[in-house]
């Protein structure tokens, strides 16, 4: 299998976008969610909102994608307002952090099709602190299913227990856990493990390149194309 991973801001490609924004609604109403925080596209138009698609070879296929969505005073993180609802020392905790100086890593899904080849996890995460680190920012943010936690944290994410239940809240429903994560040293990335340290210099140092990586599913050709929002 082959997939095309590319990264642009928000504005450059509304078209896309769309596309994207289309391709998450129907993962998480397969789910039962209708309406999630990061799911609202109050982004669209923000030049500080980086989004990084997968897509088919040829184009016509969206199979997964997420956003590095960074703090602005027009526009929160969505897991603000999120976990607000449960915890409202969040507002606080980033206020402290300020504007320009934080991201979060939101809007991450995958396709059915594609599950299981580790798109929705590895790859974007992975393709996201190799961005993170080049956008003038000092911290990344994120919200987290249990399923996705270990490698959350393989990537260089922290739990922030310092929120909700020692970092864990219901989102985006009652039944739903999710965990709140930060990475605060984005350039040294000294949480990650030596492998996925080494992925992401690599995908800071050649952000177009391609690469064989082999999952349960087989072996997965990504091409890497994440420079154009520079």
């Amino acid at each position: 299998m082959v997939a095309h991973i590319k990264a642009y801001r928000a504005p450059d490609d509304v078209e896309t976008s769309m596309r994207y924004v289309e391709g998450h609604r129907k993962v998480l109403e397969a789910y039962g969610v209708k309406q999630v925080t990061s799911a609202t596209h109050t982004w669209l138009d923000d030049p500080n909102t980086y989004v990084i698609i997968v897509e088919s070879e040829d184009g016509k296929s969206i199979y997964g994608g997420t956003r590095v969505q960074v703090r602005s005073p027009n526009l929160k993180m969505p897991m603000e307002d999120a976990i607000a609802k449960i915890d409202k020392s969040i507002y606080g905790y980033v206020d402290k952090i300020g504007d320009y100086n934080v991201a979060e890593f939101c809007g991450l899904f995958n396709s059915k099709e594609v599950a299981g080849y580790g798109i929705g996890s590895v790859y974007l995460g992975r393709t996201a602190m190799a961005i993170a680190s080049q956008v003038g920012i000092n911290y990344l943010m994120g919200l987290c299913s249990p399923i996705t936690l270990v490698i959350s944290q393989r990537i260089g994410f922290e739990v922030l227990t310092d929120l909700g239940n020692n970092g864990t809240f219901y989102y985006p429903k009652e039944g739903l856990i999710a965990t709140s994560l930060i990475a605060r040293d984005l350039n040294n990335l000294p949480f990650a493990t030596d492998e996925e340290r080494e992925k992401i210099f690599s995908l800071r140092a050649n952000p177009t390149q391609t690469v064989v990586e082999t999952g349960r599913r087989g072996d997965l050709t990504i091409i890497y194309d994440i420079n154009k929002w520079m």
